[in-house]
């Protein structure tokens, strides 16, 4: 492994990075705001690390490819060193002293998980809050892939560090070259985005609004510029949009990019997506029917609110409308549930992802169907693909891992003395991607009181979430650094 390649890729990452936070100190210069200075002394200490990393550390020969293990650590460093970097402004503007809590809200910006320590986001400076959205949108469909795209003068080949992002049970391929696949997910994923922005623009939010929520509501991340988040506006028109917009985040981009190409056959054939609908469907009929019950009075009210927050919840979005911390019991199961599960592969959602639940279920009912017929040969199927013993022994290694994950660091959680359901809903928040849970990390309150051991060990679980697993614990495997 060279690490060489590694950091001189590092370098060009953070000049990126770098320049991304010229939209931001646009945006404070553009108001008058009081935190231009911190993104313009942020954007000269980015640009210059990346820089010397990347001229100090670039291969004296051009470079065909990088190696797995270079991808890898070139991704799960690339997510670390923008926690990093990116709680520059935060820091020097003062809106976070701490570093423990400046990097918990840089990293669930990044990883779009949308989990907050900021107690009063409403008097933030205007360039602070579109930071924070920023992170989520540039997050969400990869910062990596995002280099990979368009700049292809670092040297070095795309695919190791697409596969390091992007894993997955099954792998999508839009285009020949990895280059161009990332583009056309890009393209697909911009105007998705400038779509959202438009209709919000229509339901009476300003400019500014409409902007940061689109990019948190296509990043699937949940940073709102309100504290009351998107219930703020109490618009079912609003809710609508947002709904709407949120579910197909939760979607392969693949088959948006297939809708734009006017292949609709592909999009609507698809299995996963009819079980992501499904689940979709089923969850919000119980919580509405639930909530109708329990709270809300009349049926239309206890749909708007239940399949905003189903939507939310599974698309790992985590915005909310509503403090469903005092819902009924069965709706609070149903959401964390719904953490667990996630949105579909090659979406910007988190969590175990539908096509691995869905593998799950088919390999489960395979097992008892040759209960009953035990000669039968029968083969696990997604739609007329034939799933290899190689892939499910993926998907259930992952699902184990996943699990065990969870387990682990709620018991991490819990000796640092927060109550059982903090302490679980908190990881499935944070590993999913979610970012609000249930207990002292409900809708309405922040992760501000969680001590700063468990916001590190919180801010590694939205790591670990972001890149699925293997991306970063294959670093702790002993063979990972030997020759």
């Amino acid at each position: 492994m060279s690490f060489r390649n590694v950091l001189s890729v590092l370098g060009g990452f953070l000049i990126i990075l770098g320049a991304t936070m010229l939209l931001p100190l646009g945006c404070s210069l553009l108001y008058g705001e009081e935190d231009a200075a911190a993104f313009l002394l942020s954007f000269a200490v980015t640009c210059g690390s990346g820089a010397l990393l990347f001229f100090c550390f670039r291969p004296k020969e051009k470079q065909g490819i990088l190696t797995h293990r270079e991808g890898f650590l070139i991704v799960s460093m690339g997510w670390i060193s923008a926690a990093l970097f990116g709680s520059l402004p935060f820091m020097i503007q003062g809106v976070l002293p701490s570093f423990a809590d400046a990097f918990f809200e840089t990293m669930s910006g990044f990883t779009t998980t949308g989990a907050t320590v900021i107690r009063n986001i409403d008097p933030l400076p205007r360039g602070i809050l579109l930071w924070r959205a920023l992170a989520h949108w540039l997050g969400g469909m990869g910062i990596i892939i995002l280099a990979v795209a368009i700049l292809p003068f670092l040297g070095v080949g795309g695919r190791q560090l697409f596969k390091a992002e992007v894993p997955g049970p099954v792998k999508d391929k839009l285009t020949p070259r990895i280059v161009e696949t990332a583009r056309a997910l890009w393209i697909t994923y911009i105007i998705l985005t400038i779509a959202e922005f438009v209709f919000l623009l229509l339901g009476g939010m300003d400019v500014f609004d409409s902007l940061c929520h689109a990019f948190a509501t296509m990043a699937t991340g949940g940073f709102s510029t309100k504290d009351a988040s998107v219930g703020f506006y109490n618009s079912a028109y609003i809710d609508a949009v947002i709904t709407i917009f949120m579910a197909a985040a939760g979607m392969n981009f693949t088959l948006h990019y297939c809708l734009l190409t006017g292949d609709i056959r592909t999009f609507y054939r698809d299995p996963e997506l009819r079980f992501y609908l499904g689940v979709i469907f089923s969850a919000t009929l119980i919580v509405t029917l639930d909530l109708r019950l329990h709270i809300f009075q009349t049926l239309g009210e206890a749909f708007r609110y239940g399949v905003f927050h189903v939507v939310s919840i599974i698309t790992t979005t985590g915005f909310a409308t509503d403090n469903f911390a005092k819902w009924p019991a069965l709706s609070q199961v149903i959401l964390l549930l719904l953490m667990f599960v996630g949105g579909s592969q090659g979406s910007t959602g988190g969590a175990i992802k539908c096509i691995r639940i869905l593998l799950i279920f088919k390999q489960t009912y395979k097992e008892l169907y040759r209960l009953v017929h035990p000669h039968a040969l029968v083969r696990v199927k997604l739609g007329q693909q034939v799933v290899s013993p190689d892939t499910m022994q993926g998907v259930w290694g992952f699902f184990a891992l996943y699990l065990g994950l969870a387990a682990l660091a709620t018991l991490f959680m819990s000796s640092l003395g927060l109550d059982m359901l903090t302490s679980f809903s908190s990881v499935a928040a944070t590993l999913g991607n979610v970012g609000p849970g249930l207990g002292l990390v409900h809708p309405a309150t922040t992760y501000a009181d969680v001590p700063v051991a468990g916001k590190w060990i919180l801010s590694f679980c939205m790591l670990v979430g972001r890149l699925e697993l293997y991306t970063v614990i294959v670093l702790l495997v002993p063979e990972f650094w030997k020759k």
